[in-house]
């Protein structure tokens, strides 16, 4: 059985994947929940139709995993297990093109840099795992001859799994308008345009429920992402430097190399065989659309991992077989030096970090039971509070107590304004924890008396504010309306059923 499936040429094969999984599992344990990773669990801890910034899936999944556990490496569990998945995937497509490009397929996805280190539990998970779902059902309905039934079911799907990734994360859009294109400009089977249609109208359910929900809840995912994170967008020559950069660590640059010094072979493969044709577009469709955006904006390195695994997947139909294995061993070597450099810092005393401007976040991360401690002799009469959704979310984790969100924030992980009742608070006692010192003048207003008081942890003072009877009416004035005109400016164009926000604090008011 072992030896059906066994490159020859590389008989570690099997040993290297248990490599893989005992070190993103070690380090899955190692790892300190991230504050995006503590918020995305703070959706799971409440659960509701949608969130503030993104679809709602990630939160879904968390919610029926905390069900069970509130480990980090549990609630990590599907991340972990991503990258085998997607390296079946691959498997999968490039399996008509012979078993042993099917596995170096699966090898070279398993080897992309993202794929060795990333354990962390985000939305992009889901939206990755849906999106890889969509595209191999893509390729399936367009293998060989089949029955218009067949293709027909694989299209719908397609267009199902498309929709699932759509409620994950808005970039699942690119996957959709890539499918178009393809369809449009590219393919020229007779059944191309129903097999379109039936794609969409699978997948219209998922945007029409998320239309819904956001037309009840003041519109809050279209606010974020295509208005108030947007502000500051323009023209900057170091974004595309900086996207650039990004493909080519996230590709590998031995691998991109070896497209360009094959480019006339891999151009006759895309030409003549249909695997690597779907491959090549689906592929290239987006980071076009990406690279056109980095002209505007900054773009994330995850923004583009729901395409990555495509990479791999038409070097190992595309490419000769023997440079498919050198392939192997340059990512093979990279990804050892990854696990190596991740090893060295996860062991080090946190000390090393103390000259570095991200250390007082460091040690709140590493040391976040020792903070707590300092809290505990406030926690029957406080209200505990951060400044930043980070902070809180970080500590409502390893507390497993509710931490709110003070003052105006910004625009990014607003979920709290849903979940703290601030009419609720009037009168009581708040504890605000701040990593810089605060200004009393800035608390006075908002509470009958305020102390102040600080603890030091490893090298680094944490402050205090202390308040005492909170004055709702003046934070509803100086605060809450400001966030209402900053963060929930809804178009008069977009229909409006509700605003969660707006509705709980300005009822009186139009919005």
């Amino acid at each position: 059985m072992l030896g059906k499936i066994q490159i020859k040429p590389h008989g570690w094969s099997w040993l290297w994947l248990l490599l893989l999984i005992s070190f993103r599992v070690w380090f899955s344990v190692v790892l300190p929940m991230t504050g995006d990773e503590a918020y995305f669990v703070f959706w799971g801890e409440h659960p509701a139709g949608g969130y503030y910034d993104h679809p709602p899936m990630v939160g879904w999944w968390l919610t029926a995993l905390l069900a069970f556990a509130h480990s980090q490496w549990f609630l990590r569990l599907p991340s972990m297990a991503l990258p085998l998945f997607l390296a079946w995937c691959g498997w999968w497509i490039a399996r008509p093109q012979g078993d042993e490009r099917a596995r170096y397929a699966a090898i070279l996805i398993l080897l992309q840099p993202v794929n060795v280190w990333n354990v962390l539990i985000t939305t992009d998970t889901p939206l990755i795992f849906f999106s890889m779902l969509s595209m191999a059902a893509y390729f399936a309905a367009l293998r060989g001859k089949q029955a218009f039934s067949v293709e027909s079911s694989w299209h719908a799907l397609a267009g199902v799994f498309l929709g699932l990734a759509f409620l994950s994360k808005y970039f699942a859009a690119l996957l959709g308008i890539s499918y178009v294109i393809h369809v449009l400009f590219i393919r020229r089977d007779y059944a191309r345009f129903a097999g379109l249609s039936i794609l969409f109208i699978a997948a219209i359910p998922a945007l029409i429920y998320n239309l819904w929900w956001n037309s009840h809840h003041g519109w809050v995912n279209i606010l974020f992402n295509f208005m108030n994170r947007n502000s500051s967008a323009g023209p900057s020559v170091n974004n595309p430097v900086l996207y650039a950069i990004s493909l080519f660590y996230l590709a590998t640059p031995w691998l991109l190399h070896e497209f360009w010094k094959n480019r006339n072979h891999v151009a006759v493969i895309v030409a003549k065989n249909g695997e690597a044709a779907v491959a090549f577009w689906i592929l290239v469709i987006p980071l076009t659309l990406f690279g056109l955006m980095s002209l505007w904006r900054s773009v994330g390195l995850h923004w583009l991992l729901s395409f990555t695994p495509l990479f791999a997947i038409l070097a190992a139909i595309a490419l000769p077989l023997m440079t498919l294995s050198k392939l192997v061993k340059w990512s093979a070597s990279f990804a050892v030096l990854h696990m190596l450099i991740v090893i060295l810092i996860a062991t080090q005393p946190i000390q090393v970090w103390k000259n570095s401007r991200l250390y007082d976040g460091i040690v709140l991360t590493v040391r976040a039971e020792e903070v707590l401690l300092k809290l505990e002799p406030y926690a029957k009469d406080y209200l505990f509070s951060t400044e930043g959704y980070s902070l809180a979310a970080t500590l409502s984790y390893n507390s497993r107590r509710p931490f709110a969100v003070f003052g105006e924030g910004s625009f990014y992980a607003r979920q709290d304004d849903f979940v703290t009742d601030w009419r609720t608070q009037s009168g009581r006692n708040v504890l605000i924890l701040r990593k810089s010192q605060p200004s009393k003048n800035s608390y006075v207003p908002f509470f009958d008396r305020v102390d102040f008081s600080d603890f030091e942890i490893e090298g680094v003072r944490y402050y205090l504010v202390l308040g005492q009877g909170f004055n709702y009416a003046e934070y509803h004035d100086k605060v809450l309306l400001r966030i209402r005109d900053r963060f929930y400016r809804i178009p008069a164009w977009l229909p409006q059923y509700g605003c969660d926000f707006c509705d709980r604090y300005f009822q009186s008011s139009s919005h």
